[in-house]
């Protein structure tokens, strides 16, 4: 039996491809949650990104123009939510200018289709009620909604034989004939052992765990060069006249020294439009924010413990600092967006969704802005899937799932 941790789009892409390699094999998939696709399948921006930010030769960068290939090609096939609506990434002076002659090099060496440089002109044929002086037009950019996808993904497993086990957390991974003095099966040299107590039998697994993705390696014995340190992303809902404002995406120039792509405008494939998200380190793990008992003080046991936390804040405290206040006051948030589009209300503005990210951070404080998988017996971890990793999922799958079929018997 092949095992995969984690039923997120990553997850469920991965179950799937394995599937399709091994047609004869049991293919399981063990959920924690008790719906699948719950935790940040179900808590992203929904855009579907062309692969500009990316650093050449990176896996994010390989990935996520054919990741986005597939999937708008899946979402055609099967008629799922998906608008190609196209993305202003838009600098407001002549330091922000600078930095779109970067992001429009890697969009080159990346192979995104139609990016260019474009004028004020443009931008206000584009976006009408936008500011900027020059941006970086991206046709190729599109929303959807990844949970509907993550199901559909769900849906072809199921049809192809493929199991699907939600409220079935893994708790510890070890060799079958190990400490447990187990024998769970000769074809099956690991034994996943379960919160309930239960134990399954696996001859590989494959772990796409998210914000338990550390925690997971360690009960497998599997020495990690990063922990997981939670982000919290706020969104605010843009309602009235101002949603009017915005047609499809508005994105700032990111920071450079930041994995993140700063605080943008989106019209989504329901027609409401955000503002967000906010990127505040978090010590909790769960989306919805609540008393967990132990669970709370080992969330925030692991976060301020890891060594590599407090070097990543001390380094980024300015940033750290600077999403601190506008996560607290959301009007600073609306400034912040006045910038982009001036004519836009902040009493429009009413509090919207928000989700967890997991982002790995190595013990120098560096934040990992790569994929990151790594091997164990028998095992592949995925350690860190921040975005584009939706956009990527189909695509990330094929190289997990090509990357596993060489380790399995």
């Amino acid at each position: 039996m092949l095992v995969v941790a984690g039923a997120g789009i990553v997850g469920l892409a991965t179950a799937l491809e394995l599937k399709r390699r091994f047609p004869r094999d049991r293919v399981v998939v063990l959920e924690a949650a008790d719906a699948i696709a719950s935790a940040q399948t179900a808590h992203n921006s929904g855009v579907v990104h062309a692969g500009i930010y990316y650093r050449p030769g990176s896996l994010k960068a390989q990935l996520c123009v054919e990741g986005a290939r597939l999937l708008a090609e899946r979402c055609e096939r099967l008629d799922l939510p998906f608008r190609r609506c196209g993305k202003l990434i838009v600098a407001r002076d002549a330091r922000e200018r600078e930095r779109l002659d970067e992001l429009a090099r890697r969009a080159k060496a990346n192979g995104v289709s139609g990016a260019r440089l474009v004028g004020r002109d443009e931008i206000r044929m584009r976006e009408p009620h936008c500011a900027g002086i020059a941006a970086l037009w991206s046709p190729a950019t599109a929303v959807t909604d990844f949970r509907a996808v993550a199901l559909s993904l769900a849906d072809e497993l199921r049809s192809l034989g493929g199991e699907i086990r939600t409220g079935a957390k893994v708790v510890e991974v070890e060799r079958a004939l190990g400490a447990s003095g187990r024998d769970v099966a000769r074809s099956a040299p690991l034994a996943v052992r379960l919160a309930s107590g239960e134990v399954v039998g696996a001859r590989f697994l494959v772990a796409c765990a998210g914000l338990g993705a550390d925690r997971l390696a360690a009960a497998a014995g599997i020495p990690t060069p990063v922990r997981i340190v939670p982000f919290r992303g706020g969104y605010r809902l843009v309602n009235g006249r101002s949603a009017e404002l915005v047609r499809a995406l508005v994105y700032p120039v990111p920071d450079p020294r930041l994995p993140f792509l700063g605080v943008h405008l989106s019209r989504h494939v329901d027609g409401s439009v955000t503002l967000g998200p906010t990127a505040l380190p978090w010590p909790g793990r769960a989306h919805a924010p609540r008393l967990r008992g132990r669970e709370l003080v080992r969330d925030l046991r692991d976060f301020f413990a890891w060594r590599g936390t407090v070097r990543a804040l001390w380094r980024h405290r300015r940033a750290g600092l600077r999403e601190l206040v506008v996560a607290v006051c959301p009007a600073l948030l609306a400034h912040a967006a006045r910038s982009y589009i001036p004519a836009l209300d902040p009493h429009d503005l009413r509090p919207g969704p928000a989700g967890v990210r997991a982002q790995a951070v190595a013990r120098d404080g560096t934040l990992v802005d790569d994929f990151l998988v790594v091997e164990g017996e028998r095992q592949l971890h995925v350690l860190n899937a921040p975005s584009p990793a939706a956009t990527s999922a189909l695509a990330l799958a094929r190289t997990i799932a090509a990357r596993a079929a060489t380790r399995i018997d």
